[in-house]
């Protein structure tokens, strides 16, 4: 599996939808919520070949949900249809997001083959949020660029999209199918869809 492959991209951010008070003056310290985030990358990889698919989903998810702000990738993923859901659904949509996303994570981080994380220590101001450049540098000296769109909240710096090779965001087509199986299907539809997205990740 090559190491792009592996690389989870969660939801675009729509600069309308940020509340500009999210962005913190200073994102100083925003780098080191993502060294953390992948120093628990890299020790799952490292362990990878002893570890069920379970056993990594369990090692990941604390660090997943510390790192990723689930609750907002999930309702910018559906858009401005999140206000017509009924609260219990979107609990459940959130739910099953969260869950999707650290399967994603558990099923690409499966191996280690000398792969490398570097973080550049100085961010950039965002109208959005906090900038957080960073690499994976493959074992033959091949760098895939990450960047992080993160904002400081009551837990911490979160990012709250991901973008490789610092500007490509999958979320941005996977909120396209998002909407159109809503339209579709309602939300009961697309609850379906994640939850048997989450549940091939176990066996992929």
């Amino acid at each position: 599996m090559t190491i792009s492959r592996r690389i989870v991209l969660l939801a675009p951010i729509i600069a309308a939808t940020i509340p500009r008070t999210a962005a913190a003056a200073d994102g100083a310290d925003a780098p080191a919520a993502i060294r953390r985030f992948y120093d628990e990358l890299m020790a799952v990889m490292k362990d990878a070949k002893g570890l069920s698919f379970d056993q990594r989903y369990q090692r990941l998810a604390p660090a997943v949900t510390r790192t990723l702000e689930l609750g907002l990738m999930a309702r910018l993923s559906v858009g401005p249809d999140w206000t017509q859901l009924r609260p219990e659904q979107q609990r459940q949509l959130t739910d099953v997001f969260s869950r999707y996303t650290i399967a994603v994570y558990a099923n690409r981080f499966d191996g280690f083959s000398g792969e490398r994380f570097e973080v550049d220590p100085a961010p950039a101001a965002s109208p959005n949020g906090t900038i957080v450049t960073s690499r994976i540098v493959k074992s033959n000296g091949e760098k895939v660029s990450i960047n992080y769109l993160m904002r400081q909240g009551a837990g911490g710096w979160q990012a709250i999209d991901i973008y490789l090779s610092g500007t490509i965001s999958e979320l941005a087509s996977r909120r396209s199918e998002f909407v159109a199986v809503l339209h579709q299907s309602g939300a009961d539809g697309l609850i379906k869809l994640l939850e048997q997205r989450t549940a091939a990740q176990r066996s992929s």
